[in-house]
């Protein structure tokens, strides 16, 4: 049987998918990584994989158990709250070190025209009378409220496709994975004749460049806030997350 430490990593970003391999490059490690499932194509990752939900905090906790993980790096989406809350839960009941990474928010600058919101719902209710053709960053999750604003054409870009029969608003997807020029930004602005966007603050340098564009054109960004997140120790790039790894596996011995 193998001593070596077992590292899960509960994955759906990019930088989780980086981070996986580069843990498992450190010697005596093995890493897992985890994705909820929700995206159909997700970031093709090198290192043991598995997907689809725990089954909340008992499911997350029995897993942890079974597998014995030594440590929990939560790389999650900074929207995914909920896994990071059963994350910390569950790391909490089997003892063993959990770090959050989590990649800065992006910042106002001058020039910029935001209206931040605390919810997709919030969102929604300030876009009447805002703008009439709205570029929709929003993933697929949440279309639905938005559904009911008739007089608002909405171009709304995401990974994977809504599910079948889901709630949509009216207007056009588009399906692609960042990251996203500047350039590109801001063709796609002009030529659909966007007035507004509507866009998690997700951070990171992927997405970034519609904001810039807004920016340039000087179009109005109805931010949606992060919500809230689980105490616990937290890191902004991967580099940090590997240095606290090396010192946690030490420390465990």
């Amino acid at each position: 049987m193998t001593n070596d430490k077992r590292v899960l990593i509960l994955g759906g970003t990019g930088e989780a998918a980086t981070l996986a391999a580069k843990i498992d490059e450190i010697p005596g490690v093995n890493a897992i990584a985890s994705l909820a499932g929700r995206t159909q194509q997700p970031i093709p990752l090198t290192t043991t994989s598995r997907s689809g939900g725990f089954g909340g905090v008992v499911g997350l906790t029995d897993y942890l158990r079974q597998e014995r993980i030594d440590v929990l790096i939560d790389a999650t989406h900074p929207f995914a709250a909920k896994i990071s809350f059963n994350a910390a839960l569950a790391a909490d009941e089997c003892n063993i070190p959990r770090l959050m990474l989590i990649r800065p928010a992006w910042e106002k600058v001058p020039g910029d025209n935001w209206i931040e919101v605390e919810s997709n719902q919030a969102a929604a209710n300030v876009l009447p009378g805002l703008a009439k053709r709205i570029f929709l960053t929003i993933g697929r999750q949440e279309l639905s409220i938005y559904s009911n604003l008739k007089d608002i054409w909405f171009l709304m870009r995401m990974i994977d496709a809504p599910e079948a029969n889901s709630l949509i608003p009216i207007g056009k997807l588009i399906l692609q994975r960042g990251p996203f020029s500047l350039e590109e930004e801001r063709s796609l602005l002009q030529e659909y004749e966007i007035d507004a966007i509507v866009s998690k603050n997700s951070g990171g340098d992927a997405t970034y460049p519609k904001i810039i564009a807004a920016r340039e054109l000087g179009l109005p960004v109805v931010m949606v806030q992060r919500p809230s997140v689980p105490n616990g120790e937290k890191v902004a790039d991967v580099e940090s997350v590997i240095s606290w790894v090396r010192n946690r596996l030490y420390q465990i011995g």
